[in-house]
């Protein structure tokens, strides 16, 4: 655990993940979640539980409309290489990051 913020992994290190970034506003207001890696890939929810239940529907709608446009996912970076970015290290910083498996389980090989 690094200072200031909480790293958790929600997933299993064999699967490829996302790192999301987790923003708690409050007892009073809803939870934000977002992407470094994917501008404007975002979810949300009344607490903490429901914004990491909507991750995968979020990615997967994000996916979706990069695929319609005739592009794919950009590879995910590690934490460590979000640290090192100047953009993200004081989010980084001041918030949880949590790892989301993509694809989601349920959406594995048949």
């Amino acid at each position: 655990m690094k200072p200031g913020g909480t790293t958790i992994e929600a997933t299993s290190p064999a699967m490829p993940h996302y790192v999301a970034i987790i923003e708690d506003a409050g007892p009073d207001d809803a939870v934000s979640l977002w992407f470094p890696d994917l501008p404007g890939c975002i979810s949300g929810g009344d607490d903490v539980d429901e914004a990491l239940e909507n991750a995968p529907e979020a990615l997967a709608f994000y996916a979706q409309e990069l695929t319609e446009d005739g592009r794919e996912l950009p590879p995910p970076r590690t934490l460590e290489e979000l640290e090192a970015d100047p953009a993200f290290a004081e989010d980084l910083g001041k918030h949880t990051a949590v790892l989301i498996e993509w694809p989601p389980p349920s959406e594995g090989t048949e």
